[in-house]
């Protein structure tokens, strides 16, 4: 197993509050984005990988430092092209909703140019993400030093601002305010919402994401987007935390409890309880190669649908607005196609290629910790999903590639 500082970047970030922007317009603004699965090293053992995340995620908050080591599975993941500097330098950042700085230094170098401005310790500098969105003094952490990255230059997070406490050595309980609170305080676009879009894919590399600021895109999901507020159960509510429960088919394999969705894990991880009472629902063994839950032919056949049931009914008003938002749960499910691995990339994995791997793994820690799930990319690619900061919600929707059976 790698051990959680190999994938961890150590950065010490400027002392920098505000953001200035042109203004483009109060619209919201689309992006693409493209997953890949890095394999320059051979074989990836992608599990390990994410592990190593779960654990970091996990114990953030344990340090008293949660913003100081922003960190990623930079095994596989959506990539953004982001252009820093006059003339400017584009850099491929994973979009992570797992952390809120936005820092370069891991492939790539960062180009001091006209725009640079040196803050005493790194830089506020020109960002842009093209078609004239462009913001003047974003404040940019450079890596003193990133292992484990290859072939992506940083993070691009859109994760609460909350989780850049701590990032300054000089000013530890100060937070810098992120790329989407700048667009929306320079007014470029209406309120502090990013959306996200993935769709399955069995390609190892490919552009099919799609990152929206400042609301959402009706062309990609269907039906209407229902929300449930942040978690109000610690360490899940620090960042994108929900509270859920889940079923086999008939059968409740965890209770209403919190947990995060996070776009930089690639597996989904259930606690440990409520993963033993899955493995023994599905028949499914532990692959010794690969470390995945591995099911027969038959076995897959026989698989039923894994129910997320977010949410629960209520209200809620948000600190931020005067408005009043209620919620009812809602159930998301992932069909026995979804459960299950792109067994066109399983030679990727080290497994075998006609093997049939699961995609549910094993939080590590029994359920009632307060971070007992992770709703992950694998999670995402079957539904749209919206992060409201201004109401502090986050919301999903189905999509066309729900019930998709590409896998």
């Amino acid at each position: 197993m790698f051990p959680v500082a190999s994938l961890l970047t150590i950065l010490i970030l400027p002392l920098f509050i505000a953001g200035s922007a042109i203004e483009i317009g109060n619209s919201p603004i689309t992006l693409p984005i493209a997953r890949r699965l890095n394999i320059s090293d051979g074989p990836i053992s992608l599990l390990q990988h994410d592990k190593a995340r779960v654990a970091a995620l996990k114990n953030s908050f344990s340090s008293g430092h949660a913003g100081s080591t922003p960190l990623t599975n930079s095994a596989v993941g959506y990539v953004a092209a982001v252009q820093i500097g006059s003339p400017a330098t584009t850099y491929s950042l994973i979009v992570d909703t797992g952390s809120s700085n936005t820092w370069v230094g891991a492939a790539a170098a960062y180009v001091k140019t006209s725009t640079s401005v040196n803050t005493g310790t790194e830089y506020t500098d020109t960002v842009s993400f093209g078609s004239g969105l462009t913001i003047t003094k974003q404040s940019i952490g450079v890596a003193s030093t990133a292992i484990g990255f290859t072939g992506v230059d940083g993070i691009l997070g859109i994760g609460p601002v909350g989780l850049t406490k701590g990032s300054l050595t000089n000013s530890p309980k100060t937070t810098i305010p992120i790329i989407t609170e700048n667009l929306h305080s320079e007014g470029i676009i209406p309120e502090m919402v990013v959306s996200v879009s993935f769709e399955p894919t069995t390609s190892l590399s490919i552009t099919n994401g799609e990152l929206t600021f400042g609301g959402t895109d009706a062309t990609k999901y269907t039906g209407s987007i229902a929300y449930t507020p942040i978690t109000t159960t610690y360490p899940a509510s620090a960042y994108w935390g929900i509270d859920e429960s889940i079923t086999y088919g008939s059968t409740t394999i965890l209770s209403s409890t919190a947990g995060i969705v996070d776009t930089g894990t690639t597996f989904l991880f259930i606690a440990t309880d409520a993963y033993t009472r899955y493995q023994s629902a599905t028949g499914a063994s532990v692959d010794l190669a690969t470390g995945l839950l591995l099911v027969s032919s038959a076995q897959y056949k026989a698989l039923k649908n894994l129910d997320f049931h977010i949410g629960s009914v209520g209200y809620f008003m948000s600190v931020l607005t005067p408005l009043v938002h209620h919620f009812a749960q809602e159930t998301y499910s992932l069909t026995p196609n979804a459960q299950i691995w792109p067994r066109s990339l399983n030679t990727y994995l080290g497994g075998s290629s006609g093997a049939i791997y699961l995609i549910i793994h094993d939080i590590g820690t029994p359920s009632g910790q307060g971070f007992d799930f992770i709703n992950s990319y694998t999670f995402l690619e079957r539904f749209y999903s919206v992060y409201d900061t201004t109401n502090s919600r986050v919301g999903f929707a189905k999509t066309k590639y729900t019930d998709a059976t590409t896998n």
